[in-house]
């Protein structure tokens, strides 16, 4: 059984340098336990969960596999605090920190044995993280599903810009869903590749299969950022991502699209189905997403195509004066 070893997979003792994301509704035992299982980093998305249920999904985690996992935990949520004490207790070894201030609790978690990583969009905030300590970063770019950076700034700018002024390491997101862009962005800087799309698409995530059908019929250009003014976030248009368009094509202010996004936006699109409604969040890379596999059928496709990209990089160089 190969593996592909990079600083990524000598930090969490993994064979492949592929972390799933810790998508809200998307993320759970099933999903992280498949990923870890198939030679990957999984990881519990708490960003819909109580502390409670997060301790639920940490012990069947435990149950599934023996293999390293961890937790993405969205710092602004507001069960936030509530689940750091949960990871701390049940001693996770990895947590993922993300939409929020990474000297908050990075030092706590780490005092407790626990190496984390913050996901950043721009290299001001990479070095925030770096300051506090953090183990590695995530440079995740606009391409991205879910909550976004302001700057719109690409993967493929991201990634060299962040590993040019630091030298921790680097995590690339967005816009990978293939053992091609794993490759692309090795090449580009990064240690490892973190991919949310593909794995929401799996048989293993507990988003709804309507949600993923659309999502597997959406067409060039079906996604979009949104809601810039309260925290951007890419979304598949439906009927809702269309009225808040317009809303902000008619210059609306922060309250008016409060009022417009409500609560539980996201949970009525990706888990409860409703594709008119709902918040459906997923990246520009689903474009490519045709399928909905298991875990494993999708990470031994993407470890393949990565030495086969591989292969064929190496041998241009037959091609070249060098």
């Amino acid at each position: 059984m190969h593996k592909i070893r990079t600083r990524i997979t000598e930090l969490f003792d993994i064979r492949y340098p592929v972390i799933q994301g810790g998508m809200i509704w998307c993320a759970g035992w099933e999903l992280a336990s498949a990923v870890s299982m198939a030679g990957g980093l999984g990881l519990i998305g708490s960003g819909s969960m109580t502390p409670d249920i997060l301790r639920h999904h940490i012990r069947k985690t435990r149950k599934a596999t023996n293999a390293p996992f961890g937790v993405n935990i969205p710092l602004i949520y507001q069960h936030a605090a509530g689940n750091i004490e949960v990871v701390l207790k049940e001693k996770i070894p990895v947590v993922f920190t993300s939409a929020g201030n990474p000297a908050q609790w990075t030092r706590q978690m780490k005092d407790a044995g626990i190496r984390v990583v913050h996901v950043v969009s721009t290299l001001r905030f990479a070095e925030k993280a770096a300051t506090a300590g953090v183990d590695a970063i995530v440079a995740e770019g606009f391409e991205a599903g879910g909550h976004n950076g302001r700057e719109e700034t690409t993967t493929m700018v991201l990634v060299p810009w962040i590993r040019k002024h630091l030298s921790l390491p680097l995590i690339a997101a967005g816009g990978i869903a293939s053992g091609e862009t794993m490759l692309a962005a090795l090449a580009l800087g990064a240690d490892g590749v973190q991919l949310g799309s593909r794995f929401a698409i799996s048989a293993e995530a507990s988003c709804h299969p309507d949600f993923k059908k659309a999502v597997i019929l959406a067409g060039e250009g079906a996604t979009r950022l949104a809601m810039k003014q309260l925290m951007p976030v890419r979304l598949l248009e439906n009927s809702f991502s269309q009225r808040i368009a317009s809303l902000e094509e008619a210059g609306a202010g922060t309250e008016a699209l409060k009022n417009m996004l409500g609560k539980g936006r996201a949970k009525k699109g990706m888990f409860d189905g409703d594709l008119e409604e709902g918040e459906l969040e997923i990246g520009q890379v689903a474009v490519q997403i045709d399928d909905i596999k298991p875990v494993a059928v999708i990470m031994k496709r993407i470890t393949d195509e990565f030495l086969t990209a591989l292969n064929r990089i190496s041998n241009l160089k037959d091609h070249f004066q060098i």
